[in-house]
């Protein structure tokens, strides 16, 4: 029964349509061939046959009156010819629905090899920094892990996990689309939002999509690796935690002795005042585990581009997480924002972020803190450059470049920042990673 299975199933390789059975003949017809050129080697060796009067005739079409080496050869040569030409073509029927236009097969099969042995790749954020990290990252391996945080309570994601009870999708959202092979036509779609929609008013497809997802899938983990794989995603974008943390901070306000308790993730950049310290409620929520084995199989950890306090810390106060991260014999780099960020991080220097960082989950960690030192743009009124700061000018795990977006120069340009954070991590394990 299973044979007959085997059977059927092979033979639809033969179906109409698929435009695989031309070259599968034209093999045959190679293969017949390259027969024929062993056969008149070998009748010319043990010449036994009898004289008959179709003799002349096989002895035509063998090209006998021609040498016998000569013979083999074109019947040889030209059967392989045959053979490796229906090859190469049923190789392109094959990958035709994958190729893109105007790239050649071998160049996106080498490139596909390269990524797929490309170094594991850990980052640790969320919000646009995250996105534009690994907009970059994917020209360089499929190993990808983004590990993003679930604290966030305002906007559409924090709608969806009121009225639905289901982890906030937003930042998963912005991950997945950035990571599509499709980003383009993806990007816009995912990042769509819904306006003047009864019911549907400031909503993005992607939350929507996901959510979706995660109420036919029975789990938000699975809705999230099922939009993966709808979106064609190579690597992989995994929340910190499944539990319903939020993130909660001590705020120092101006005009006030006193410090303000602040709950909720998108409440914090709201008020005017100095982000005293910041924990989640619960404060031993445990870390999804996949997260757990991709930070201790990781070749590269990166942590940040992003909020400091609404998107980076709120990943690395899950303890497990943060034991992992220390555990982990991966190559480990803080990247710096380029710009501050109102109600959040106002007047901070890198030195004032990497203070603020060790002050949550302690020294150590870090071995390379980038920063970009490159201020030839106009900034937007509210914020302001991340300048390096005294403190943090003889320290030996400070790397600066030009990282600047000349088009947004808030951001990172993602090229120049995957660029610098490679050869940093070639540097120190060589050019395999070992």
């Amino acid at each position: 029964m299973r044979l007959w299975e085997s059977m059927r199933q092979n033979l639809r390789w033969l179906a109409p349509g698929l435009g695989v059975k031309r070259w599968l003949g034209l093999v045959l017809v190679g293969i017949t061939l390259l027969g024929v050129g062993l056969g008149i080697f070998l009748l010319d060796i043990y010449r036994t046959a009898p004289d008959t009067w179709w003799l002349p005739l096989i002895s035509f079409a063998s090209l006998r009156f021609l040498p016998r080496l000569l013979r083999v050869v074109i019947f040889g040569g030209i059967g392989i010819g045959i053979v490796a030409l229906g090859i190469w073509g049923l190789n392109r029927a094959l990958l035709q629905p994958f190729m893109r236009p105007g790239r050649h097969v071998v160049d996106q099969i080498a490139q596909y090899r390269r990524r797929e042995r490309g170094p594991r790749v850990v980052v640790i954020g969320g919000g646009h920094g995250l996105a534009t990290l690994l907009r970059g990252l994917k020209a360089y391996t499929h190993n990808l892990t983004a590990v993003v945080t679930v604290a966030d309570d305002g906007g559409s994601s924090g709608e969806l996990r009121r009225t639905m009870g289901i982890l906030p999708p937003g930042d998963i959202r912005n991950c997945l689309a950035a990571l599509s092979n499709d980003e383009a036509l993806l990007t816009q779609l995912f990042q769509y939002r819904f306006s003047g929609a009864p019911g549907l008013d400031g909503h993005s497809f992607g939350n929507l999509f996901i959510s979706a997802l995660s109420d036919i899938t029975g789990s938000f983990e699975e809705a999230v690796a099922e939009s993966g794989r709808v979106l064609s995603v190579h690597g992989r974008v995994l929340p910190s935690t499944l539990h319903n943390v939020r993130l909660v901070a001590d705020m120092q306000l101006p005009h006030m002795l006193n410090e303000v308790r602040v709950k909720g993730e998108s409440r914090i950049p709201k008020y005017a005042g100095r982000v005293r310290r910041v924990w989640l409620e619960p404060n031993n929520a445990p870390a999804f585990p996949p997260v757990i084995q991709a930070i201790l199989a990781a070749d590269l950890i990166v942590i940040g581009p992003g909020s400091l306090y609404t998107s980076i810390l709120p990943n690395l106060l899950v303890p497990d997480l943060l034991s992992a991260a220390r555990a982990s014999r991966a190559v480990k780099l803080y990247v710096c924002n380029i710009a501050t960020q109102p109600g959040e991080t106002e007047t901070y220097t890198c030195s004032d972020h990497v203070a603020a960082l060790e002050a949550h989950i302690g020294e150590g960690l870090v071995e390379l803190i980038v920063v970009n030192d490159c201020h030839e743009a106009v900034l937007p009124n509210e914020s302001h450059w991340v300048e390096i700061g005294d403190d943090m000018l003889n320290d030996p795990r400070l790397y600066t470049a030009d990282l600047l977006d000349r088009e947004h120069p808030w951001r990172h340009d993602a090229e120049k920042l995957v660029q610098t954070l490679m050869n940093l991590f070639y540097e120190r394990t060589g050019p395999l990673g070992a």
